[in-house]
């Protein structure tokens, strides 16, 4: 008997996901659990296994189309067993949308008083696809009716433009980013470090390999949070939920955009395992590897914007948590040490965290304790 199998829930608010590619072609016979379809959603690129053996019927959707959450996948079903006819598709939804005004008359004919730009319905495409704002073009026909002439001039004028369309994954960090900065009162406090410590270690230790500066972060960071549980929760409600597990958000930066991939039991690693750890990650997330799980759950985020030059800044707390870390690039600054002025690095530290739970005297109380951590990593 034919099977079907509906798009599961694959992500953490997932509405909808991307076909990639198709695996299997109908007509294929497929194995329990083995991989029949690629799908994009939720910064990543993940597998969806049969859910059973057989024969594939129908593919729901074709490569490229955008599925919604709970609608037709795949059938699968014995050989030779036909599908498509057993019961008609339930009716979609209603959806109520405000009836449009109906299009009658001329332009002249609309109401004076309006300050839209009078423009018929192909000239406001052709404007829309040129990138010109008909707010600030004057128009020649009649009634000071905008023209394609006059669109197409005043495009010579601003130049050409190109229309991106998002990709679902910056479709993803964009509705993400937008919560986060919409829902959560952010503060942003600074904080300067002295490095020298922190880089000489990172040289000893690189001598056996690679090592991020992550690494060493996170492994300074995890005392202070555990000193500091306010900055690894998360609000539910009116309830704080202090999370007694240190799962590191580490930032990378992608060709699809930054994606936070999550070091798993940081508090459990050594510098070592760290290193090893962030650079898989690191690599899974830009060659589109990376599970959907290794980016989500992030109890606390270190954000190394120093990696790409970058200084101070007002990192965005990720969304279910109530602080984030960005760590900028060593600078050389003269310094003031004991009455004298003399040459020093200094690295500009910037924590963004949740105002509705942590107060100020809170966030300069951390930062402190990351500047003498990190000035006093090897001692």
């Amino acid at each position: 008997m034919a099977f079907e199998f509906l798009l599961p829930d694959i992500g953490e608010g997932l509405t909808e996901a991307t076909v990639v590619r198709w695996l299997v072609a109908v007509g294929a016979t497929v194995a329990l659990d083995q991989p029949i379809v690629e799908l994009e959603t939720d910064k990543a690129i993940v597998e969806i296994p049969a859910p059973r053996a057989g024969t594939i019927l129908h593919l729901g959707a074709a490569d490229g189309a955008v599925i919604p959450m709970d609608s037709l996948l795949v059938v699968i079903g014995e050989p030779g067993e036909s599908w498509g006819t057993v019961a008609p598709a339930a009716p979609a939804a209603r959806v109520h949308r405000p009836e449009a005004a109906p299009i009658v008359g001329t332009l002249e004919d609309a109401d004076a008083t309006t300050i839209r730009p009078q423009a018929l319905p192909l000239v406001r495409r052709l404007a829309s696809s040129l990138g010109v704002d008909l707010g600030g073009v004057t128009g020649t026909g009649p009634g000071g009716r905008i023209t394609r002439d006059d669109v197409a001039a005043a495009a010579a004028v601003t130049g050409e433009v190109e229309r991106v369309r998002l990709s679902p994954t910056r479709l993803a960090i964009a509705r993400n980013l937008t919560r986060s900065w919409q829902e959560i009162p952010h503060v942003t406090t600074y904080g300067a470090a002295d490095p020298s410590a922190l880089l000489a270690e990172r040289r000893r230790l690189a001598e056996s390999g690679p090592m991020p500066l992550e690494a060493l972060l996170i492994h300074a960071l995890v005392p202070i949070l555990v000193r500091h549980p306010a900055f690894n929760a998360g609000l539910d409600g009116d309830t704080l939920v202090l999370r007694k597990h240190y799962d590191v958000g580490v930032a990378v930066d992608t060709p699809e955009g930054l994606m936070v991939a999550v070091v798993r039991g940081a508090e459990r690693q050594a510098v070592a395992e760290l290193a090893v750890e962030i650079k898989r990650l690191a690599v899974a997330a830009r060659d589109r590897t990376i599970r959907a799980e290794e980016l989500r759950g992030a109890t606390f985020t270190v954000s190394n914007i120093g990696a790409v030059g970058g200084g101070y800044g007002t990192p965005i707390i990720p969304y279910g948590t109530t602080a984030i870390l960005s760590v900028g690039r060593a600078v050389e600054r003269a310094m003031v040490r004991e009455g004298v002025v003399v040459p020093g690095r200094e690295m500009p530290l910037s924590l963004s965290y949740d105002h509705r739970v942590i107060d100020g005297a809170a966030g300069r109380a951390f930062i402190a304790d990351v500047v003498a951590a990190i000035e006093g990593v090897g001692e």
